[in-house]
């Protein structure tokens, strides 16, 4: 009998350990080639959705105007789409957790469909706002970064997220252009149809190649304060529960801070391209297509390299310390062509704080948590679009283009005096 039960509690030992170390990504039912396969099907998906989204953000300004919105209006219209994501992301993240990456997926794709059905069929201003509703579960970045972290192992995990900025870079470059031939020569609402299909086919697509998976059960990350799949995926307080876990709260306030100057800067772009730096429609066009090149290459490139050569510790106080240098670029810049110089440290400090800190989170919680986790960091973004236009444009009518770098640079001198003085609890390992 004692032999019975000594084998029983070794298959559970065994079974436990194979259960981590699915969860880990290291050794599953999948082969490395097939978990390579799916992890490159995510990366598709995502280049193609941003793309199409990249598509209609072009088209949209022109949308607008020719059903009557004036500029005002606009900036509501953008600020719906910014609130929606804000508030689905962390609701996306649940639901990938409580019901698996490829629903999760599937979904991000479905909406994306509705949302350019409804756009395509946008004849007036009520029906215009009415297409922003889907954009609430438009999340095909962060699902893609589901499936990375599901797949792989934590120390692969920053290179393989890094990435998805060649996706991102993709999206930006083919759509924006592709969205102005296409309404140009064919008619405003072409793009519209041309991503409804195309969002259609992604649907098609994670149906098709991202396997259904179980929910993992444990992982070496779960501390005292154990996992939850029981609420809603709705419950705020599931949500915000992720937030004590060591380190998650520190690295998420470095996350939100560090780049927003720069955000309400972005925001504001499109008038200071044209008021400061006079520049015209299809140079603005040139400079976003410089932007992407830039986010593909540090993004996609650069990152990967030195998460292999550096712990994630040191690349977040490299981040930190490179966005202070472009706070005080930006404050004493005065032509376009300085701007362009100081787009490389930009991008690249862009680049690696966005990765590095998604890698350090995703590993700070339990893996049933980390769709939630992702979750929460996409809706950073969104909440600078929301706020972003009322800041940046007292920043800019009061204190003019400096005062965002200066802002910058304040702002991250600060965190990164933190950042030496904190014993924030962070993983000293290297890729491999």
């Amino acid at each position: 009998m004692s032999t019975m039960k000594a084998k029983a509690n070794s298959a559970g030992v065994e079974g436990a350990s194979a259960m981590k170390s699915k969860t880990l990504g290291e050794s599953d039912s999948l082969g490395e080639v097939k978990r390579g396969q799916i992890i490159l099907v995510a990366y598709v998906i995502t280049a193609l959705e941003l793309t199409f989204l990249f598509m209609q953000l072009g088209v949209m300004p022109y949308l607008a105007k020719s059903l009557g919105l004036d500029s005002v209006g606009f900036g509501y219209l953008q600020t719906t789409f910014g609130i929606l994501q804000l508030v689905g992301g962390p609701i996306f993240g649940r639901f990938a957790d409580k019901f698996g990456t490829r629903a999760a997926l599937i979904l991000s794709c479905a909406s994306g469909s509705v949302f350019f059905l409804l756009t395509s069929i946008s004849t007036s201003i009520p029906l215009l706002f009415l297409s922003r509703l889907p954009a609430v579960f438009m999340h095909g970045l962060p699902g893609a970064q589901k499936v990375i972290t599901d797949l792989t192992a934590p120390s692969q995990r920053a290179d393989a997220l890094g990435k998805l900025g060649l996706c991102f870079g993709i999206g930006i470059i083919i759509g924006s252009a592709l969205g102005g031939v296409l309404s140009t020569k064919f008619g405003i609402f072409v793009p519209m149809y041309v991503g409804l299909v195309g969002s259609l086919i992604n649907t098609m697509i994670a149906m098709a190649w991202i396997p259904l998976q179980p929910k993992p059960t444990s992982d070496h990350r779960v501390t005292e304060q154990s996992t939850s799949q029981s609420g809603s995926v709705f419950s705020i307080r599931e949500i915000l529960r992720l937030m004590k876990f060591p380190g998650v709260m520190e690295v998420f306030i470095i996350k939100v801070f560090s780049g927003l100057p720069i955000g309400l800067f972005m925001i504001m772009f499109s008038i200071i391209s044209m008021d400061f730096f006079g520049l015209e429609a299809v140079e603005s066009g040139y400079l976003m297509s410089y932007f992407g090149v830039l986010q593909m290459v540090s993004q996609g490139l650069v990152v990967g390299k030195l998460s292999k050569h550096c712990t994630e510790r040191t690349l977040l106080r490299l981040s930190i310390f490179v966005f202070g240098v472009v706070g005080l670029g930006m404050a004493l810049m005065r032509t376009v062509w300085h701007y362009c110089i100081i787009a490389v440290p930009l991008m690249f400090a862009f680049s690696m704080l966005a990765t590095i800190t998604d890698s350090i989170l995703t590993k700070a919680v339990p893996s049933s948590d980390t769709g939630t986790m992702l979750g929460i960091c996409a809706s950073v973004h969104p909440l600078t679009r929301t706020v972003g236009p009322t800041i940046g444009g007292v920043l800019y009518k009061e204190f003019g283009v400096s005062s965002f770098g200066y802002l910058q640079l304040i702002v991250n001198v600060g965190l990164f005096v933190y950042l030496l003085k904190s014993k924030i609890p962070l993983d000293e390992t290297k890729s491999q």
